[in-house]
Parts: structure tokens; C-alpha cells; sequence
């Protein structure tokens, strides 16, 4: 008899910190502020992609739903041909965000996206890019890395072939 009595007193102590019911679609939950929703690709304050194709965010995935090919511009900057998530696979980690050098992937408070075919989950890079800079407004990533510069056409004469049991460097 005891324990029942403790086990509902528990109970009553708790009936005010429940959280209130909202209702849902006309009143939105307010979100911890390191929430990690979707994943979008950003532009840079001119409007450039930012997205360099480095593929660091494809390594780092988990389950390996970040699909991209890499091309070069007539300038000389590496830009995403193609990029591609498919968002019935993602676990919305947020280890693609941290991987990307020039803050291209981030992720946006949106978390609440429903299909009826699990092929519409794939967003290509077309929805994936939004128009504006995101959470960080004035950074450029070629200000700071500048462009690739190409190799030295000279070709270097070849050496003798390394014994690979020697130490010397």
C-alpha cells in the first residue's frame, strides 16, 4: 500500500511540469537554438554558389546519402555539377555542416517535411539551394583561399627507381 501511494504522489508532483499542447499547424514549437533541421546550400553575398565540390561533406556522412560531382569554371573555380541528398537516409547529424570549409551546407530550423513516395525524397541541387547567405551573411570563401593555380607544364625527369628498404629520405 506504501509503494502505491508513493507511486502516485510521483505522479501528482509532476502534473505541472508538463509542457502545454500546442496546436500544431497554426502554432509553431519554439526550437532549441542548436537545432539541426534540413541541410540547404547556401550563396555567397554576391550570389555565387558556394559549394566547391571538395566532397568533404560526402566523406563525413554517416549514412551516405550525400551524393556530388566536382567540375572547374572557365575561371578557374571548382563549382557542384550536380549535388544531390536523399533525405529519407539522412539522420540530420549535422557532421556535414562542421566538414564543409566554406559553409555552404547548413542546416535550417525547417523540420517538418512529409512525402508520399520515398523517391520524393531526393532533392537535387536545384531545391536545395536557397537565395540567400544563410546564417553567415558576409563570408566569402575566395576571399581567404583565393583560385587553384595550374601545375607546371614542365615535366619533371625520371628518377631512379626507390629501393623501398631504404631509410634515407
Amino acid at each position: 500500500m506504501r509503494a502505491w501511494v508513493l507511486g502516485f504522489w510521483t505522479t501528482l508532483r509532476q502534473l505541472g511540469r508538463w509542457p502545454v499542447t500546442l496546436s500544431y499547424p497554426e502554432e509553431q514549437p519554439q526550437l532549441a537554438p542548436r537545432w539541426r533541421g534540413r541541410p540547404v546550400l547556401t550563396r555567397d553575398p554576391d550570389g555565387d554558389e558556394r559549394c566547391v565540390a571538395c566532397e568533404l561533406c560526402s566523406a563525413v556522412c554517416p549514412t551516405h546519402c550525400i551524393e556530388l560531382e566536382g567540375d572547374d569554371r572557365p575561371d578557374g573555380r571548382r563549382y557542384a555539377r550536380a549535388f544531390r541528398i536523399n533525405f529519407s537516409r539522412c539522420i540530420y547529424c549535422g557532421l556535414c555542416e562542421e566538414a564543409c570549409p566554406t559553409l555552404a551546407i547548413q542546416l535550417l530550423d525547417e523540420f517538418a517535411f512529409g512525402k508520399e513516395r520515398r523517391a520524393d525524397f531526393v532533392y537535387p541541387k536545384e531545391a536545395l539551394l536557397i537565395d540567400g547567405p544563410g546564417k553567415h551573411p558576409h563570408y566569402r570563401y575566395y576571399d581567404h583561399a583565393g583560385v587553384r593555380i595550374e601545375a607546371a607544364t614542365a615535366v619533371p625527369a625520371a628518377a631512379a627507381p626507390l629501393d623501398p628498404l631504404d631509410n634515407r629520405p
